[in-house]
């Protein structure tokens, strides 16, 4: 039974947030990833399409998410379910990191506004 302490959580760093995963292939998982999301005050992610679902549970804070074009506050609570192929953002427009726990399936990929495909280590 794989549990994952906090302890031997994983951290990245990219475009100023912070990603801690948990469940990956690396940790025993088969099917699913799932990481906790810190995106501090006045920082956002570069608008991305997403190949896989995610789901995008907002614990702490407040965010402005961006799916397609449209923008929408989300608080603390909420949760945003981004579908295959959605061009998705987040910015924090407040004075606290905000915090999320995500999960999708093993093997998204994401593709930024150039062209350019990223595989993320929390996420494969």
């Amino acid at each position: 039974m794989p549990v994952i302490r906090t302890s031997d959580a994983v951290t990245h760093e990219i475009h100023g947030a912070r990603f801690v995963s948990y469940a990956t292939p690396l940790t025993g998982s088969k099917e699913l990833c799932a990481w906790r999301s810190e995106i501090p005050s006045g920082t956002g992610a570069t608008v991305h399409t997403v190949s896989r679902e995610e789901g995008f549970h907002l614990l702490i804070g407040e965010l402005l998410v961006t799916l397609d074009g449209r923008t929408e506050r989300v608080t603390a609570g909420d949760t945003v379910i981004v579908n295959p192929g959605t061009a998705f953002g987040v910015e924090n427009p407040t004075d606290q990191t905000a915090i999320s726990w995500v999960t999708t399936s093993i093997g998204l990929e994401a593709e930024l506004a150039d062209g350019t495909r990223i595989s993320p280590p929390w996420a494969n």
